[in-house]
This record gives structure tokens, C-alpha cells and sequence, in this order.
């Protein structure tokens, strides 16, 4: 993962303006990875009126204390929005700090725009945006004829992305790792799956993102988050679970999307 070990404070943003696309599954997952990686990791939860990724490290921890074992569990901050905005500056004075105590800070975002929103986005070497497999999620990224198949104009998230990308350039920060990935993916091949993937691949040299098809839609997730667990703890002895088929290859569909991110 030579992408965040060369220096300090590799900011990862988890970003994208529907919700229900697994955005702080994905947080977690690829926070434990990284600490397996020995690298030492915070987390910030913007979407805090939700708070997914919260409560699934709240899960983590209870079940680590409940059970005495030790797992790797990054440092968590959580923010709601305000209205008066009056917590803007502490965010932003805590991403700075955060970026010189640490080797990665991860990003979870809302799931539609707001202040906190647009404020992560500022910061990120790395913008990973989860989406499923539709033709609703593809909409964020373009919109297009249906009766042709021809993009007709970027999707609401692609323009802002654009603007963000001006707006590091201007700053004289890196080129932006922009990774759109397929996440909650079904299982099912789908002609449906097949349109949506393809038209990705075809977005990605035009709009300036990498795409992956990522992490299917397995209910082993799901099952996890109540423990506060991911597909990576599971080897370990103390847990004594089983390694299921389903679990292997969700571990293996994770160590590939950490490598295609970081590569």
C-alpha cells in the first residue's frame, strides 16, 4: 500500500450524495485493514445525525470488552450537521490535527450535501465513492438518454467532484485518487449490472476516476455489524467461528479493493 506509506496524514474521503450505498461498512472494513497494515489510523463520522459508522465501532468495542479480546479499532470522532454551522471550525481544526498524529484519517460523509459534507471534501488525497448496481446510483455519476444509451451531462456528484479537483489544484495539493467502486453489489448477474458497469467504464477516462466492481451484497455484513466485527477478524482463534465460502470470499473481495485503491 505504497499510496499512504510514503508520509503522514493520508486523508480518505467516503463519499457520495445518495445514501444506503454502504459508505461506512466500507469505513470500517478498510480502517481494520489498514491497522493490520500497521499503519495507524483515525476515523471521523460526518454523518452523525445517522451514525452508522459510530454505532458499528460502538458494537465493535462493547463486543471486545463483553468477550476481553483486543481487535484493532481505529480512533473515532463523530460530527452532526447544525444548523448555525457553529461546529465547522472545530472539524476543520481537527482534520489538521489528526493529519499530524496519524497515518491515515478516514472519512465517512453524509448521504446528501450539507456543510460537513462539502467541508471533508476538501481535504482528500483519496475519494472513494461506493455505488450500487443501478441505474438509480449510476445517476449520480451521469445522466443519459434511455432510448439511446448516450450521456447527455454529468451526474450532480460528478460536477461537484470536478469543482473539488480545481479547487486542490488551485491549492497546489496532489492529483486527487478518485475511486468509484461497486459496493452492496448483487450477487445475480444482471442485465441491469451489466449496463450500469459498463457505462462506469466507459465514464471513468471522461470524468477521471478508477472503477472496480468492489464488495457484493453478502448477508454476512449485515451479521457482522451487530458484533462490530469485519470479514477480517474472523481468523482469528479466540473468536472461534467458522470460516464459511461466503466469508473467504468477502475477505478476498476486500483485500482486492484495498489493493486497487492503494495500489
Amino acid at each position: 500500500m505504497s499510496d499512504i506509506s510514503n508520509s503522514k496524514a493520508h486523508i480518505i474521503v467516503i463519499g457520495n450524495e445518495k445514501g444506503g450505498t454502504g459508505k461506512s461498512t466500507l469505513a470500517l472494513h478498510l480502517a481494520v485493514k489498514l491497522m493490520l497494515e500497521n499503519f495507524k489510523i483515525a476515523v471521523i463520522d460526518l454523518d452523525g445525525r445517522q451514525g452508522s459508522l459510530s454505532k458499528y465501532i460502538a458494537n465493535r468495542r462493547k463486543f471486545c470488552n463483553k468477550n476481553t479480546i483486543n481487535l484493532p479499532t481505529p480512533v473515532h470522532y463523530v460530527f452532526e450537521p447544525l444548523p448555525d454551522e457553529s461546529n465547522r471550525q472545530e472539524v476543520e481544526k481537527l482534520i489538521k490535527e489528526l493529519s499530524t498524529k496519524f497515518d491515515a484519517v478516514i472519512i465517512d460523509t453524509p448521504g446528501s450535501k450539507n456543510y460537513l459534507f462539502e467541508l471533508a471534501h476538501q481535504y482528500p488525497h483519496t475519494l472513494i465513492t461506493p455505488i450500487g448496481d443501478s441505474l438509480v446510483d449510476l445517476a449520480a455519476i451521469a445522466d443519459f438518454d434511455t432510448d439511446t444509451g448516450e450521456i447527455t451531462h454529468a451526474g450532480h456528484y460528478a460536477e461537484f467532484v470536478w469543482d473539488t479537483k480545481k479547487k486542490l489544484a488551485a491549492k497546489g495539493l496532489p492529483y486527487l485518487n478518485w475511486v468509484v467502486c461497486g459496493n452492496k453489489i448483487s450477487p445475480i448477474r444482471s442485465n441491469n449490472k451489466n449496463i450500469v458497469f459498463a457505462k462506469l467504464e466507459n465514464l471513468a477516462k471522461l470524468y477521471g476516476f478508477r472503477f472496480t466492481p468492489g464488495l457484493k451484497d453478502r448477508v454476512i455484513y449485515k451479521e457482522l455489524f451487530l458484533d462490530g466485527l469485519t470479514v477480517l477478524d474472523l481468523a482469528r482463534e479466540e473468536l472461534r467461528r467458522r470460516m464459511t465460502i461466503s466469508h473467504l470470499a468477502a475477505k478476498m473481495e476486500l483485500n482486492n479493493l484495498a489493493e486497487f485503491i492503494f495500489p
